[in-house]
This record gives structure tokens, C-alpha cells and sequence, in this order.
């Protein structure tokens, strides 16, 4: 009981100490571990972490009288620091992107004009009539939608254009012998900005295998980045959206367009009850397209 009692009046004694700066502190610091635990889950790193686990508790236990052990794990350690930097550069440069892509009041200034809502209502309806018709054709396609993360580096990879988004452009440019055929068109701001671009495989293990290379560029692109990627299978004809590493597999041209409305375009904030139900549409046109046959993969 004693200890007990002790132990109680530590730790309100802790607690009454604490001031503003220090809440906030503790505040941060949780925020981060969380993210880093996220970051792991993610990139499937758990064997990593523990293997670095493993060499810090080694360190920790060789600081008495196993010199020599402590000297090696302490060279270990430095140089594990840069190995981690170049090991995990492409997750922590997406992680600076969302900080830098994400809304702080501050920064709006710095942020591009809003685009005509009109204009890409224009290029939703465009792309689910071209998808519509690629899969009863069965012509393979691979259209990327950009959103705050720029992506400059994957048009370089392409040919760069500059029109307006229209079904038949992007059936054109799909068609099977045309010399674009094979790469991602990338829009931005409702516009084709680039055609036969390349983008980066996706490195989840977990993904089903008879998934194609189009696909596991799809999702690579939605792990890499924010854009919505729609995809519509050679072998299949079915469409599909990839959205943050998610794939949505079997969709209906009914439920591509509330997809695309919903993730595209801009939603006003005094409408959450409305964009609530919105939602709440998109999932259950999901769910009926589940019965029928579709299903939803990761």
C-alpha cells in the first residue's frame, strides 16, 4: 500500500508540474511515433525495425564490460543511420511531400488557383465514356488524375501534350498500335498534360498475382503520390481505381464516376452532411457491385 500511495503521489506530482510547452511536447513526439509506426506498417520494414531493435538492446547490454562488442555496435550504429537514410529515402521524401502538399491556412498563399469546377466535371464525364467503351473493347489504359503532389518527374518520362481531356483522345492514345499506347496519360487540372509516361511499380509483396504490370504501376503511382489512377485491363476489360496504395477492382462506369466526382472535385465545407451521404452512395454502390460478382482488392 505504501508503494502503491508513492507511486500515486509521483505521479500527480508529475502531472501538476506539467505546463503548456511540455503537453505539447509529449504531443509531438507521439504524433511522430505514430506516423513512423504507420510508415512502417506500410513499407512492410517490421523485420527491419526489429533487427534494429535487436542491435540497440545489443548496444545497451555490451556498455559494461564487452568492449570490444560495444566498440563494434557503436561503428554499427553510426554507419546504420546513413544505411536507414538511403534504405528508406523514397518513403521519407513522400512523407515531406504530404507535409508540403498538405492545407495550413499560412500557406494557402502559396497555394495554385482553384480550377473551374465545370472544367473537371468535363474531363470525369470524358474519361468514363473512353473507359466505357476500352472496356468492350478491351483496350488496356492507364490514366493518372493529379491532385496536390505534382508530378513533374513521371511527365519527363513521356511525351508531353496540352488539350483538353475528350473520349476520343484518350481512345486514340490507347489504341493498340499507337506508339503511346503503352505508358500512363497524366491529367492535371482537367487537361492532358502527357502520354506514354512511366511510372513506379508498387513494392507490396501482398498484391494478387494476377495483377499485370499496368496494375502494379497503378498502385505504385497511388502509394507514390496522391493521384487517382484509373485503369482499364487488357485481358479482362474490367476498370479499376487505384487511390493511396488501395485498388478498387470490377467497376462499373456508374460507380467510376461517383468515384472520380468524389475524390476530384472540390467539396465545400459546410457540406459534410452532404458529402457524408456521398460517401455513404459510393460505398453502397460498391457493395451491390460486390454481390454481382465484383470484388475489391488491396
Amino acid at each position: 500500500m505504501d508503494v502503491l500511495t508513492n507511486l500515486a503521489q509521483r505521479a500527480s506530482n508529475f502531472v501538476l508540474s506539467l505546463e503548456m510547452w511540455d503537453v505539447l511536447d509529449i504531443l509531438v513526439i507521439a504524433y511522430l511515433v505514430y506516423r513512423l509506426l504507420l510508415l512502417v506498417r506500410r513499407t512492410n520494414s517490421s523485420r527491419l525495425l526489429k533487427g534494429v531493435l535487436v542491435v540497440i538492446i545489443a548496444l545497451w547490454l555490451s556498455s559494461g564490460r564487452l568492449r570490444a562488442l560495444n566498440f563494434l555496435l557503436n561503428h554499427i550504429v553510426e554507419w546504420g543511420v546513413v544505411a536507414l537514410l538511403v534504405l528508406f529515402q523514397p518513403e521519407i521524401r513522400r512523407v515531406l511531400e504530404q507535409v508540403g502538399s498538405s492545407r495550413l491556412p499560412f500557406l494557402e498563399l502559396f497555394s495554385k488557383p482553384q480550377v473551374d469546377r465545370h472544367t473537371i466535371e468535363g474531363a470525369i464525364s470524358q474519361t468514363v465514356s473512353a473507359c466505357g467503351d476500352m472496356s468492350k473493347s478491351r483496350t488496356g489504359a492507364l490514366i493518372v488524375f493529379e491532385r496536390h503532389i505534382q508530378l513533374d518527374e513521371v511527365l519527363r518520362s513521356g511525351t508531353k501534350l496540352d488539350a483538353e481531356v475528350s473520349s476520343e483522345l484518350l481512345k486514340n492514345i490507347f489504341f493498340v498500335k499507337a506508339p503511346m499506347h503503352d505508358g500512363a496519360v497524366i491529367v492535371r487540372e482537367g487537361r492532358v498534360l502527357g502520354a506514354g509516361c512511366m511510372l513506379p511499380l508498387s513494392r507490396n509483396v501482398n498484391l494478387s498475382r494476377d495483377l499485370g504490370m499496368r496494375h502494379r504501376a497503378g498502385i505504385g503511382m497511388s502509394e507514390n503520390s496522391d493521384a487517382v489512377v484509373v485503369l482499364v485491363s487488357e485481358e479482362t476489360g474490367s476498370i479499376s481505381v487505384a487511390v493511396g496504395g488501395m485498388l478498387k477492382r470490377h467497376l462499373m462506369t456508374e460507380t467510376l464516376e461517383q468515384l472520380l466526382r468524389n475524390e476530384l472535385l472540390p467539396q465545400p465545407e459546410d457540406d459534410g452532411e452532404k458529402n457524408g451521404k456521398k460517401r455513404k452512395g459510393l460505398k453502397s454502390l460498391l457493395a451491390k457491385e460486390k454481390k454481382g460478382g465484383g470484388k475489391e482488392d488491396e
